[in-house]
This record gives structure tokens, C-alpha cells and sequence, in this order.
């Protein structure tokens, strides 16, 4: 058993790590810059311009919610050193227990503080748009397709974000084809922008009668919702517009009327739909809002400057290029080739518990220590 001793100096490292985040997260700062918005948001007028009135009241959000974070982890120390002195002073074993686990709630909300402080990309603040695509493999795949997709959905509704449906083909006899979704919520791009790329399933396949092991791969994309100051150029002579019958889960204009639109960039070949708005026009709106997020990240991606110069080359949906496999037979085990994280609890991970993945990610990405994808 752990001893008083041990877990006083846990605590300790824990104290110059809180000391840190102090000064890495700009605590100070924030507070005034807090009351420097809130005087603003008093002024005569301050509601008259709507899309700078809510940038203020969404940088508002946002430090209140890291001050409110680091507040929670002040008095989760000082619990835990209190519950330490009481355990020493009672000289009581039986309550070390209750002392070890308030130690290790501390550590837990160092974590994750520390991971805010790796969120320091431009758009790591944003919504985050994911689309999901089924590899080769007919119904296995888009069965795997649609699987991903719940995950991603059961983590965003973990944390507490929201998630708005875009697109869904449904697949040919179960699961998707393609699907895209925006994620609305706090770090949503920045937490989630590792999940980018192939996931590789292994699993004894529920549509094969005689029960053999199948692989499948399908691929999530995952962009940032753009701010609407920054600018894509995109000749419309560069565009085709597709308008079809929308169908999957849509909602009650689903399968109603041909509103679903579907736009394909000719010079790059890149494809965004969307069916889930109301309306046509609302749909091409949006699906325009995905081919800009996409092309400014390819662009982002490759220094380019041009988007004629855009190539929307996607790795193959296959053996080779996953970034994560997720086995349920011989054994249970899903693994990141990235960083070696792995967890033997599939069920949980399926139910989106991915955040050791997140975390184990933005860590060696911090540090320059991710593998080859």
C-alpha cells in the first residue's frame, strides 16, 4: 500500500506543475482581459454590430471557462493537501485510500490543463467538420463507416459539444457510405484534429455466414470550421453543382424533395455535399463552407498560395496507411501507429472513450515524437 509520504510528494510535483499552468495559461492576464470585455460589452452600441458582438461574447466563453478550469484544479490541491495533513495527523491508514484518490484527481486536471496549453494552433478553437468514408468492401466497410461515426458522435456528446448533421448516404445494405457532421464545441478542431486519416478494423465479420475473420478500413476527415473573415477565392467556373433526392438520417425533409446538393471542385476533384438543411440554397451554403475549409487546409497543408495549385490527393482507404487499428478478434486491442498508445478496452473506446488517444497525440506532436503515419 501507498504510504502518507509517498503521496505528500506526488503532491508536491503536482504544486510546481499547478505554478506552471499558472503562468503558461496567463491566469493573471485573463482575469483582466475578462473585465477589459465585460466594461466593453456595457457600452451604448455594443449589440448594434452582431457578428463583433459575439466574438466578444465567445472570447468571454472561452476565459471564463480556462479560469473556471484552473480554479477547479486550485481546489482540488487544496483538498487533497488538506486530506493528507488530516490522514498524518489522525494517523489513520484506513482513510489513505480517500488520500490517494484525491491526489490523483489532481493529477487527472493537470492533465488536462496541460493539454490546453497545447492547443495553441490557429484554429484549434474552432467547430470541426468531420466526414466519414467508407474504404473498399461493400458492406463490411460502410457497416465500419457508420461505427466510426457513433463513436465520434457519443465523444463529442461526452464533452459536452453538439453535433449538427451535414451529410448521410446511407450504405447498401447497412451502415454508410459517406457521412459529414460539424462538431460544435470548446478546442473541438484542436482536440480532434488527430483522428485525421485511415482506421483499420479487424473482427469477425456479423455478414459472413461462416463466421471468418474480415478486415475493414474506412477514413475520417477532420477540418476547422473557417472563420467567415478569411477568404477562399473559388471561381464559380471551377464549381459543378449536383442536386439529388436527399436519404440516411436526415431528418423530416428527408426523401421529400431534391434539396440535397452535392459540389464538385473540378480542378482538384474534391466533393462536399449536404442534404440536411432545409432548403437548397441553405444546403449549397453549407456544402460551400466545406469545400472552402478544405481547400485552405490542403493549401495550409502544402504552403501553397494558389488554390490552381491544389491537388485533393487522399491516401488510399487501405492496408498501409492507418493510423489506428481497432482488433476485436483473436484478441481485444486498439492501437495508435503513431504513438503507441493502445488500450485493450474496445467497448469503451467504441463508446468514445478517446481521449488517451487525444492526449497521447497532442503530447508527442508537442514534442516532435510522432512516428511516421
Amino acid at each position: 500500500m501507498i504510504t502518507v509520504e509517498e503521496l505528500k510528494v506526488q503532491l508536491a510535483e503536482y504544486k510546481t506543475a499547478v505554478k506552471d499552468l499558472e503562468e503558461a495559461l496567463a491566469i493573471e492576464a485573463s482575469k483582466k482581459r475578462v473585465q477589459e470585455l465585460e466594461h466593453t460589452m456595457t457600452r451604448p452600441g455594443f449589440y448594434d454590430d452582431a457578428e463583433a458582438s459575439k466574438k466578444v461574447f465567445d472570447e468571454v466563453g472561452d476565459l471564463k471557462g480556462k479560469l473556471g478550469r484552473y480554479e477547479k484544479l486550485q481546489g482540488l490541491y487544496d483538498d487533497a493537501e488538506t486530506m493528507l495533513l488530516m490522514i498524518e495527523e489522525e494517523n489513520d491508514p484506513g482513510m489513505i485510500p480517500e488520500g490517494e484518490e484525491a491526489v490523483e484527481a489532481v493529477g487527472k486536471a493537470v492533465d488536462e490543463l496541460q493539454l490546453m496549453t497545447m492547443l495553441n494552433g490557429e484554429y484549434d478553437h474552432s467547430n470541426a467538420i468531420l466526414t466519414f468514408h467508407a474504404g473498399t468492401g461493400g458492406t463490411e466497410a460502410q457497416d465500419w463507416a457508420e461505427m466510426l461515426y457513433r463513436m465520434y458522435s457519443k465523444w463529442a456528446q461526452a464533452h459536452g459539444m453538439t453535433v449538427e448533421v451535414l451529410d448521410y448516404q446511407d450504405g447498401d445494405e447497412a451502415g454508410l457510405k459517406s457521412a459529414s457532421i460539424m462538431v460544435k464545441g470548446a478546442n473541438a478542431y484542436g482536440l480532434l484534429k488527430s483522428e485525421n486519416g485511415v482506421h483499420r478494423l479487424v473482427r469477425v465479420s456479423p455478414f459472413d455466414a461462416n463466421a471468418r475473420r474480415q478486415t475493414s478500413f474506412a477514413s475520417l476527415e477532420v477540418m476547422p470550421e473557417l472563420d467567415h473573415s478569411i477568404q477562399v477565392n473559388i471561381r464559380p467556373e471551377d464549381i459543378e453543382m449536383q442536386v439529388y433526392r436527399s436519404s440516411g438520417a436526415g431528418g423530416q425533409h428527408i426523401n421529400k424533395t431534391s434539396s440535397a446538393v452535392r459540389l464538385i471542385h473540378k480542378p482538384t476533384g474534391i466533393v462536399v455535399s449536404c442534404q440536411t438543411q432545409r432548403s437548397q440554397f441553405q444546403n449549397r451554403d453549407y456544402a460551400m463552407e466545406m469545400l472552402k475549409a478544405k481547400l485552405y487546409q490542403i493549401a495550409q497543408q502544402q504552403h501553397m498560395e494558389k488554390i490552381e495549385d491544389i491537388k485533393g490527393v487522399q491516401n488510399e482507404i487501405a492496408w498501409g496507411h492507418q493510423i489506428r487499428s481497432y482488433v476485436f478478434m483473436p484478441y481485444t486491442m486498439v492501437k495508435d501507429h503513431r504513438t503507441s498508445y493502445e488500450t485493450s478496452n474496445v467497448n469503451a473506446v467504441m463508446d468514445g472513450d478517446l481521449d488517451g488517444f487525444i492526449f497521447a497525440y497532442l503530447k508527442a506532436a508537442s514534442r516532435g515524437e510522432l512516428k511516421d503515419e
